[in-house]
């Protein structure tokens, strides 16, 4: 069984985030982390998330935990198959912008996905080791 790389007592305890209902939390935990699997490409579950630098796993959990909170806000939204729409003078639009980032379908916080790259871990290079 696939087990998310934050559990709900590290996002109680160690995260410290209370946003997410508790009934939902492990539902959204696991849904961040499938997000982070398709962001490095599949590489933590190559080497195994035990296999990892500490430094790695301390990102990938904290950005599991933020991811899980950003998907939760913006479920609704998320969710939209809007691109783009506009009424009487007012525009909203849904893609890659200064703050949300969308990398082989997944739409994530611009400074989350930043902080993913800073674990080596989501280089496009098919010749990463």
């Amino acid at each position: 069984m696939y087990q998310p790389y934050a559990d709900s007592t590290y996002y109680a305890k160690e995260y410290e985030g209370t946003d997410i209902d508790e009934e939902k939390l492990s539902r959204y935990l696991k849904n961040a982390s499938r997000d982070i699997d398709v962001l490095t490409y599949n590489r933590i579950v190559d080497k195994g998330f035990d296999n990892l630098t500490d430094y790695q796993k301390e990102v990938i959990k904290e950005v599991c935990c933020e991811h899980a909170s950003f998907l939760y806000e913006n479920e609704t939204m998320l969710k939209t198959y809007l691109s783009s729409y506009a009424i009487n003078g007012v525009n909203m639009s849904f893609g890659n912008s200064w703050n949300i980032y969308i990398e082989n379908g997944v739409a994530i916080d611009r400074s989350l996905y930043e902080r993913l790259c800073s674990t080596g871990l989501c280089c496009r290079s098919r010749y990463y080791d």
